[in-house]
């Protein structure tokens, strides 16, 4: 019983810290974007860049591209592929952005540099975009059929128009300021500018009980939920309510509660941006310029939304809507059932396990990335302390590649978006890619020199090219058949 009851409350823990520090400043908005791309953006747009057509030598440069731009974790990524991959990118394309955003962003990468080192950072973009487009092209070869298939019925219900009006295309200029303003940790969004403080003498004890409730180790990269957290889950479940209220019948039109729930989300992300800190005998709100800048993010898009035509602006909603109903119920189960794991496991095993550069130690590492999920650049840190204590590079890379692409939350909304089947192979790809980057970083850091690299990493794309002519082979084959 005692057991059970650590892993439930492991469990609830792991999911209102969650909820409390990564749902609102990013997934909220990519649940918006994603919808606006579903319903605003014409598939020629898409597949301009990322469709099935599209020279491989165009569209996954151009995917890469796309997600080093996105400073997201694993989560909030999965409604931005769902979206493009539903107006129309190839299942390639879309899983090398996929693959690539949340571990070979820009933030991720500086910031691998500046805790690991920048030879750790080379490797880890080296890695991620070499694998990230192998991976993507195998993808694509081996669903071609189911590819071809999806290719035809990517158009349907709102999105029919020929071309994204100015509207919308400021309306998701603005909501990409959203994400950027609430996700960027860089000055002056971070900056202080004004504070306030309300006399709430409940406010120190009511973060005492939260931390008495969910407790936290930061070294282990544990958050805990803050006061704010739980205003912002307060908040979150009022959205929540209101939505299937506001939401569900869109189409028909909006109605009182739509603009409720629309009211509470922006709510929620201005609550978000601001700091609050309980301090002896009240609450400090500090004003800061990530605040000023998500308000006037808001704000335009609100100018920009009311430019559209009811029709679009209703489609945009519903379609939102239907990825939060499709994607966010699997993200809660997967972080609850991650909680309760993270219980059993303990990084010392891991560090045993992965002292050395083998190929168990490799697979030891990935496997710990799928149950030790960590949220983007979190994980750095936490690889940080792994590396201290003993854990080999090359595991450890093993591990950052995986971490971000394998958390279990992850697999679960990918499944929903393209199969239980597709979802499979690209788990076995990123597992085997990552075990296979751990143990060349590996080699090389135990000394294996520049041309034994080059010549193995050489041997590997090689390997992987014959496959990829032998799918292709066979791919036409089947179609003239």
């Amino acid at each position: 019983m005692d057991l059970v009851l650590k892993l439930l409350h492991g469990g609830a823990g792991s999911l209102a810290a969650y909820l409390a520090a990564h749902v609102l400043l990013c997934l909220l908005p990519a649940f918006f974007i994603a919808g606006a791309m579903a319903a605003l953006i014409p598939k020629a747009s898409i597949t301009r860049w990322l469709g099935r057509s599209t020279p491989a030598h165009v569209s996954y440069p151009a995917a890469a591209a796309a997600g080093s731009l996105l400073a997201v974790c694993s989560c909030t990524i999965v409604p931005l592929f769902a979206g493009i991959y539903r107006k129309g990118a190839g299942i390639g394309p879309a899983i090398t952005f996929l693959f690539f955003a949340p571990a070979g962003n820009i933030m991720a990468l500086a910031y691998t540099g500046s805790i690991l080192g920048p030879e750790f950072a080379a490797a880890r973009v080296l890695f991620c975009l070499l694998f990230g487009i192998g991976i993507g092209l195998l993808m694509a070869l081996l669903f071609w059929k189911d590819d071809a298939s999806h290719d035809a019925q990517t158009d349907n219900l709102f999105a029919e128009q020929a071309s994204v009006g100015p509207a919308a295309t400021r309306l998701l200029l603005s909501l990409v300021a959203v994400l950027i303003a609430g996700t960027l940790k860089l000055w002056p969004l971070t900056e202080t500018f004004a504070s306030l403080r309300l006399p709430l003498p409940w406010a120190a004890d009511w973060q005492a009980t939260l931390f008495g409730w969910v407790p936290f180790d930061a070294a282990k990269g544990e958050e805990g939920v803050s006061l704010q957290g739980s205003v912002l889950i307060a908040l979150l479940l009022l959205i929540a309510a209101t939505a299937w209220k506001g939401l569900e019948n869109i189409i028909e039109g909006p109605n009182r509660w739509t603009w409720i729930t629309l009211g509470l989300a922006a709510t929620t992300l201005l609550v978000a941006a601001l700091r609050l800190t309980p301090v002896a005998g009240g609450l400090e709100v500090g004003l800061t310029g990530r605040v000023i800048a998500v308000a006037a993010a808001l704000w335009a898009c609100w100018h920009f939304a009311r430019q559209l035509d009811a029709d679009d602006r209703q489609a945009w909603l519903w379609e939102s809507w239907r990825f939060v109903k499709q994607i966010f119920l699997l993200l809660v189960v997967g972080v609850f059932i991650v909680g309760m794991v993270r219980q059993l496991i303990k990084p010392e095993w891991i560090e045993s396990l992965a002292g050395s550069n083998t190929l168990q130690a490799n697979a030891v590492a990935v496997f710990f990335g799928v149950f030790m999920y960590f949220p983007t650049l979190v994980e750095v840190p936490v690889a940080r302390m792994f590396l201290d204590l003993g854990m080999h590079p090359g595991p450890l890379l093993a591990y950052l590649m995986a971490d971000p692409e394998l958390s279990l939350q992850s697999m679960l909304m990918v499944a929903a978006v393209i199969g239980r089947q597709k979802t499979a192979a690209y788990v076995g790809l990123v597992a085997l890619f990552s075990i296979c980057a751990g143990l060349l970083y590996g080699a090389w850091v135990d000394g294996l020199g520049w041309l034994p690299l080059s010549l193995a990493l050489g041997l590997f794309i090689a390997v992987l090219a014959a496959g990829l002519a032998w799918l292709r082979q066979r791919q036409r084959r089947a179609a003239a058949a």
